[in-house]
């Protein structure tokens, strides 16, 4: 009987429960699925702190190596760490990794030659349908000859690369308290900000993939909590929180607060046009704020809104060819990266232009913060395509606002605007809202609630 990966195989990725929804002998098969859809004749394959990466991340390596590709394991590394194996060495790659979800998942994050994205529409169905096939006709015809297995290790010049791009030398001394979430930054923040004038208060840096002491998801605000006290205890000049596998940066200001990866997005948005001289396109997906168009055209660049996203994101910088891009969920891509996303380039980013003058990150950072914003607010619905409809009804009529359906539906006036979008995977609406000021943001995102859960 054929393996049901409808639950495993997501839009972007494959992720899932360890060894209740798949486990060593399916990644094999992956594994020789991957190298058929892609036509690569050789990959490298890079894997997280999870107790199952190591044993998951060998089977999909014997499973491309039995279809006759040559395999570079790059071992325990972060996501966009293995972007970077992707994008230097020319190769399609693999990193077993399950982000922030708990100890017992795991899951596969695939791209082709240069880190492109493998999604649903660029292999990940094809790649499924082979799996399929194989778990019930048996393994595929192996090779004439094996692929060959090495190992490769790429810390440093992923380290380099990053250095490279942002110039900190010049910046004066900061105390940057970072918190790894016992994930891979623990590992590759102790190189990428070695020999920079940088005091690092590290938290939770052991490797560690069952998560003692907080989910690795710092969207979440119940696990910045340790890192803002710490902060305030170290009179740090801000904090840097990374997710498991060290793809996502959050930050934190001198005082503890929370700084929106939006405002995030537009500084670092400033620094890439000031470094292409005031010219190019950056990427923001919907429901990021005002605030990062606002500074792009300020900026000399232009803004082009997306759905959310990564797949969305890297397909829209490709087609532009533009410099950045940002989303709500502290993902940051970089022309410069292969368009790939990497919070740690971001973070580069934040301490540079933090380093580059004399006031503290809070006061830096307001000229990126101009609204008032709700964050994402999910309701549990069971009829996803009614409610949505219902709010279509409820505001398609009103003077001065204007509705689209780009991803879910975005309802805009003058002075707010809120978009809601069913989960791709589960029975969720998630509500964002922002408006001029804290009251009206107030009034819109309970008038939407109110119909949501209606």
């Amino acid at each position: 009987m054929a393996a049901d990966l409808s639950q495993l195989v997501k839009a972007y990725d494959v992720r899932g429960v360890v060894p209740d929804q798949w486990d060593e002998s399916l990644a094999e098969l992956f594994g020789a699925a991957f190298v058929r859809v892609t036509g690569a004749s050789a990959i490298v394959i890079g894997h997280d702190m999870r107790p199952s990466s190591p044993g998951l991340s060998r089977a999909f390596a014997r499973g491309a190596a039995t279809q006759g590709v040559d395999v570079t394991e790059i071992g325990l590394c972060s996501t966009d760490q293995l972007y970077y194996a992707s994008g230097a060495l020319n190769l399609p790659g693999a990193m077993f990794t399950a982000s922030h979800n708990p100890a017992q998942y795991n899951g596969i994050k695939m791209c082709r030659a240069g880190a492109a994205p493998v999604g649903q529409d660029t292999g990940l169905a094809d790649i499924r349908e082979l799996v399929e096939d194989w778990s019930e006709s048996g393994a595929p015809e192996p090779a004439a000859k094996t692929g060959m297995i090495t190992q490769r290790d790429t810390l440093e010049d992923y380290a380099a690369h990053l250095t490279s791009l942002v110039d900190l030398t010049s910046i004066r001394p900061l105390k940057v308290v970072v918190d790894a979430g016992n994930g891979m930054g623990g590992h590759t923040v102790p190189t990428v900000l070695a020999d920079l004038p940088l005091d690092v208060v590290p938290m939770y840096f052991e490797l560690d993939g069952t998560f003692p002491n907080h989910e690795a998801n710092p969207l979440d605000p119940a696990n910045i909590v340790d890192l803002q006290k710490r902060v305030r205890e170290e009179s740090a000049d801000l904090g840097i929180a990374f997710d498991g596998d060290a793809d996502r940066c959050f930050v934190v200001d001198e005082r503890g607060a929370p700084v929106s990866p939006s405002a995030i997005t537009a500084l670092v948005a400033s620094r890439e046009l000031a470094k292409h001289g005031g010219k190019g396109t950056v990427i923001h997906n919907l429901i990021t704020s005002w605030s990062v168009p606002e500074v792009v055209k300020e900026n000399g660049g232009t803004p082009v809104r997306t759905r959310v996203g990564h797949s969305f994101i890297k397909a829209e910088m490709a087609t532009t060819g533009a410099i950045f891009g940002g989303e709500h969920s502290a993902h940051y891509y970089f022309k410069d990266f292969w368009n790939a996303d990497t919070g740690m380039l971001a973070a580069l980013h934040v301490l540079a232009a933090l380093g580059g003058q004399d006031g503290p990150l809070s006061g830096l950072v307001a000229q990126y913060d101009r609204y008032a914003g709700s964050g994402e607010i999910n309701s549990t619905v069971a009829d996803q395509a009614g409610r949505l409809a219902a709010i279509k009804s409820a505001y398609q009529a009103r003077e001065g606002v204007e509705l689209d359906e780009l991803d879910g539906l975005t309802v805009t006036a003058a002075d707010w605007w809120f978009n809601v979008r069913p989960s791709n995977t589960e029975p969720l609406l998630r509500l964002n809202a922002e408006a001029r000021d804290e009251a009206t943001m107030a009034k819109v995102r309970d008038e939407a609630l109110a119909i949501i859960r209606g």
